[in-house]
């Protein structure tokens, strides 16, 4: 987006582009008017990142137009909770956009974003888990962090775990995502040293509430270090976790 402001500049400075045609590429910058959806240009001049799209609740027709709209000005994309039928829409004019099937996400990378200061670790207490772990790992990529992802290390076989201690300790900070009793992020953040983000997921039998029993536990958890994000929210964990990697 900076980019595309500065050869707009360039271009009528040198006398290549009109002051009514830069007024025609800019006024949809502050914001795009879809009648359904107002998209959010400046936000990545605002806070470094491009307007994410929620999917969910939104048709395949309205997420294409909005994703189009984000696309066409040259920013990069991701839209979370949407299914393979948007992905295939916008390949036939994008080519390179990906879909994450586990994390039901379609992203597009125009530009590398600067990268973070050291590595996320994206951890999961189950293999029912990766699905959210996912989602995570591919806002943290789109925001321009490495990952490095560990799954099926919960509680129920803590030797697991330990065995992956190093790999847990070299990372900047952790994504820690665990359903059930939810217990896994506490033993985490006793063992290291780094900001602990705990996402609660909706894995579990019936007391487990759908997600709501292993929130109580992370919000109660006596290790200090941990920071809490919504049921199910792998997009705000990996979002926050970029934040603080790129301090």
């Amino acid at each position: 987006m900076k980019d595309k402001l500065v050869s707009i500049l360039n271009q009528v400075k040198s006398g290549t582009l009109s002051p009514e045609d830069a007024y025609t590429e800019l006024k949809d910058l502050p914001y795009q008017d879809l009648h359904f959806a107002k998209i959010d240009h400046h936000r990545e001049i605002r806070r470094g990142q491009p307007e994410i799209v929620y999917g969910l609740g939104k048709t395949d027709e309205q997420i294409e137009i909005i994703a189009r709209a984000i696309l066409e000005k040259g920013s990069n994309l991701l839209v979370t909770r949407t299914g393979p039928a948007v992905h295939d829409a916008l390949k036939k004019d994008f080519p390179d956009i990906q879909y994450n099937a586990p994390a039901r996400a379609v992203f597009l990378k125009h530009d590398k974003p600067a990268g973070g200061k050291g590595k996320i670790a994206i951890i999961t207490a189950g293999t029912s888990d990766i699905p959210v772990a996912e989602e995570a790992n591919v806002t943290c990529d789109i925001l321009g962090n490495e990952t490095d992802r560990l799954f099926d290390v919960g509680v129920a076989g803590i030797h697991r775990l330990f065995g992956e201690l190093d790999r847990i300790r070299s990372a900047r900070v952790i994504i820690c995502v665990a359903g059930m009793e939810g217990a896994l992020p506490s033993v985490i953040a006793g063992v290291t040293d780094v900001p602990v983000i705990a996402v609660p997921t909706s894995v579990g039998y019936g007391a487990s509430l759908n997600g709501l029993a292993a929130l109580l536990t992370m919000l109660n958890s006596c290790s200090g270090g941990i920071g809490v994000v919504n049921i199910d929210n792998g997009f705000g964990a990996g979002f926050l976790a970029s934040l603080i990697n790129h301090l």
